[in-house]
């Protein structure tokens, strides 16, 4: 969908949309996590609690930073520059390699 906002024009609703994806895997990352800790915790697992508290914590962070990315990207797509997407990616990546860590140690432990 293409048309101006106002006085600005506007190439597309991709921006929203990938807003709306960051917000999605944030939301999922940090709830996810968050529940898996609290039953690590509850059933005295301390090993995978860790690394799933990592994850809601790298879930939570790209929620707060995405209302700040959203903006930077609007001023971004009006003024023609490039926007830089590799400190999102790294913290969904580390709070993704979390939740792997967390999922290893867990199926690891009753092994020992």
């Amino acid at each position: 969908m293409t048309g101006p906002v106002g006085d600005v024009p506007r190439p597309g609703l991709h921006s929203e949309r990938t807003r709306l994806a960051w917000v999605r895997t944030a939301v999922t990352m940090s709830g996810s996590a968050m529940v898996m800790a609290g039953l690590a915790v509850r059933h005295d697992l301390p090993g995978p609690a860790a690394p799933f508290a990592a994850a809601a914590l790298a879930g939570a962070v790209l929620l707060l930073r995405t209302g700040i990315r959203h903006r930077r990207l609007e001023r971004a797509l009006r003024h023609g520059h490039p926007l830089d997407h590799r400190l999102d990616g790294r913290i969904a990546w580390a709070g993704a390699l979390a939740v792997a860590a967390a999922a290893l140690v867990l199926v690891l432990m009753p092994a020992l």
